[in-house]
Parts: C-alpha cells; sequence; structure tokens
C-alpha cells in the first residue's frame, strides 16, 4: 500500500482537489450531452475524451511547473504568438473566407489560440516588472501589447478569439487598479468609434448584428440559429424532456448542436433546473478561482489567475447570450462542454497555471 500512497502523492501534490473536481463534472456533463447531441455517435464522443486527457495531461503538467518558469518565458511566449500571427497574415490558409490557419510543414496550427494565454502572461509581466510605479505611460504600454495581436485576430477575420482575447488583456487592466475615470473615458472612446468600426465590419458579421435585433428579418438565413436555439430553450421548460428525447436537436432543426449550440441541447433535454445546476458548477469554478487569484503572493500571480478566472467567466456569457439570443453569433464554443480540442486544451492550460499558483506559494518570489 506504501507505493501507491506514494504514487498517489506525487500526482496529485500540485493538483488543486477542489477545482478539479468542478471541471471533472463539467466534463462528464459534456460527454453525456455530445451522446445526445451527435445521436449516440460514439466515435465522436470517444474522440472529445481523448482532447480531454490531453488537456487534462497538458493542465497537470503546467500545474508541476513553478510560477517563476513560466514567468520568465512570458516575454518569448509572446513574441512567437505575434510573429506566428504575422506569418497568418502573410502566408495563411484560406478557408471559408477567413485566414486562420498557418501551415508549418507538418501540421496546421492556429496561432491566435496561443495568444489567449500568451497577452494576459506578457501583459501581468509587464505590470509587475513596473510595480513600484505604475504610471499612465505603463497603462500605454500594455494596451499597446494588447492591441496588436488583437488587431491581426480581427483582420483574419475571427471575432470570437478576438473578443476572448480583448477580454482577458482588459480583465488584468481592470486589475492593476485602473482608475474609474480612465475606463469611464475609454469606454466613451469605444462608443463614439462604433461607426467606424461598423464600416471596418465584414457583411456576414454586420448581418449578425442586424439578425440579433430581429433574427425574423432571416427567419432561413442568418438568424436561423437563433430562432431554433431559442425554440430548443423554452420547449425544455422547467423540466426538460429527459436525456436524447429533444425534438429540436434529433429532428435536426438545431443546427451547430455539438458545438457553439450544446447549450440549447443541454437546455431542452434538461431543462430550467438542469440549467441552474451548470451554471452552479460554472460558478463554483469561476469562485475557486477567484480565491486562488485573492490569496495570489505577487502581482504577476495575481493579475494572470484574476484573468484567466475572468476570461472563463467571458466563455460561458458570450457563449450562453448568443444561444439565447442576447449577443450576436460570434462562434465562442461552451466550456469545457462544447466538441473541441483545441478551446479545451487552451482552457485547461490556464487551470493548470491556477493550480501552480495555489500550489506553489513558497517557490514564488513575494
Amino acid at each position: 500500500m506504501i507505493e501507491p500512497l506514494r504514487l498517489w502523492h506525487y500526482l496529485t501534490r500540485y493538483v488543486d482537489g477542489f477545482l478539479l473536481g468542478g471541471i471533472l463534472l463539467l466534463m462528464l456533463t459534456g460527454l453525456f450531452t455530445l451522446y445526445s447531441a451527435t445521436d449516440a455517435n460514439l466515435g465522436r464522443v470517444t474522440n472529445q475524451g481523448i482532447n480531454m486527457l490531453v488537456a487534462l495531461a497538458i493542465m497537470w503538467l503546467i500545474a508541476n511547473i513553478p510560477l517563476q518558469h513560466i514567468m520568465r518565458i512570458a516575454l518569448p511566449i509572446y513574441m512567437t504568438g505575434l510573429v506566428l500571427l504575422l506569418g497568418v497574415a502573410l502566408f495563411g490558409e484560406i478557408n471559408n473566407g477567413a485566414r486562420r490557419w498557418l501551415n508549418i510543414g507538418v501540421t496546421r496550427i492556429q496561432p491566435s489560440e496561443l495568444m489567449k494565454i500568451a497577452v494576459p502572461l506578457m501583459m501581468a509581466w509587464y505590470f509587475d516588472k513596473h510595480e513600484a510605479a505604475l504610471r499612465l505611460r505603463d497603462y500605454a504600454v500594455a494596451t499597446l501589447l494588447l492591441a496588436l495581436p488583437v488587431a491581426l485576430i480581427l483582420r483574419q477575420p475571427d471575432l470570437g478569439t478576438a473578443l476572448l482575447i480583448a477580454s482577458s488583456g482588459f480583465y488584468v487592466l481592470f486589475l492593476t487598479g485602473l482608475s474609474w475615470r480612465i475606463m469611464a473615458t475609454l469606454g466613451v472612446a469605444a462608443a463614439g468609434s462604433l461607426p467606424v468600426l461598423w464600416s471596418m465590419m465584414h457583411d456576414y458579421q454586420r448581418r449578425r448584428v442586424m439578425t440579433l435585433i430581429d433574427p425574423t428579418q432571416d427567419a432561413l438565413g442568418a438568424g436561423y440559429h437563433t430562432i431554433q436555439s431559442t425554440i430548443a430553450i423554452g420547449s425544455g421548460g422547467v423540466l426538460g424532456k429527459g436525456w436524447e428525447r429533444g425534438t429540436q436537436t434529433h429532428l435536426d432543426f438545431l443546427p451547430e448542436r455539438s458545438t457553439d449550440f450544446i447549450f440549447a441541447v443541454f437546455s431542452e433535454e434538461f431543462g430550467l433546473i438542469g440549467n441552474s445546476l451548470l451554471l452552479l458548477l460554472y460558478l463554483i469554478v469561476i469562485g475557486r478561482g477567484m480565491v486562488i487569484a485573492a490569496n495570489a503572493s505577487t502581482q504577476f500571480t495575481r493579475l494572470i489567475a484574476g484573468s484567466i478566472t475572468l476570461t472563463f467567466f467571458t466563455y460561458i456569457f458570450v457563449n450562453v447570450g448568443m444561444v439565447i439570443g442576447i449577443l450576436p453569433v460570434v462562434g465562442v464554443p461552451l466550456p469545457l462542454i462544447s466538441y473541441g480540442g483545441t478551446s479545451m486544451v487552451t482552457m485547461l492550460l490556464g487551470f493548470g497555471i491556477l493550480m501552480s499558483i495555489q500550489t506553489h506559494p513558497k517557490l514564488v518570489k513575494t
């Protein structure tokens, strides 16, 4: 019994059990929902299970790395990501009118996913280096560090990813103590720039915004997703129709039901009560992340923990918002539930950093 106990201790000594428990429950919920959403397609469920195992392995690996080492590679990771984004702009492959992938010979990569972690890491590193005397100039530099990758990703175009990266950077700025006066000024400036942004948007992006106002104006086109998802959610009622009994799902009315609109599948089958329990699980994970951020011992760890946790919240808010029809459809998955490996790896990499912050307090310089 001694050896297995030693092995267990070795495997779990840098893992936050409370956070891991919430993540595993969400993953299990995702597999059950995916099984129904894909009409019992065991192949896709198995693939997603493999994605989850790979992501969990990466999370465990990152959790075992002291934050000093992660902090040292913040600048190289950011610069590498920026170079790769420039490579996408110049040499990237075009699929469905978007240039988001870069062929590096062995495989194709999507550098924008790397920036979801690289941008907050870089901004947290920069603020940590200038913690002693933060000035307005430092906030301007940090904003530039954020604006460069966001602009390159918007150019691809990839509005959903750009939104997530912009929010992760904003959370770093907010947590450093940026004054409300400056944030209000930035908000007014952003509102004033809306006409310019509108003119820069692609036609399909404009249609998404107009469809948000009135989905019925293009019920069989741009508004179809929103109309069908809201019907599915409403038909679930309080108790839901039961697992694998959702009519909108299994009669093929609901599009993208295993990815961006999987929340509609869950809502139809488990109803308001199921949604409440799912959101409670998310709240537990978010709450644990904020506790880790509050207890972090340095400026760097506090900023990165807060940004990762609040960006996770943004994933949930944006996905649920677009499924229920209060936000435009921007292609953001429901975290730990939607089918897909790339976003799963990115999110669990972030959770690995959270666990490292929590379990290496004595190894982080205070």
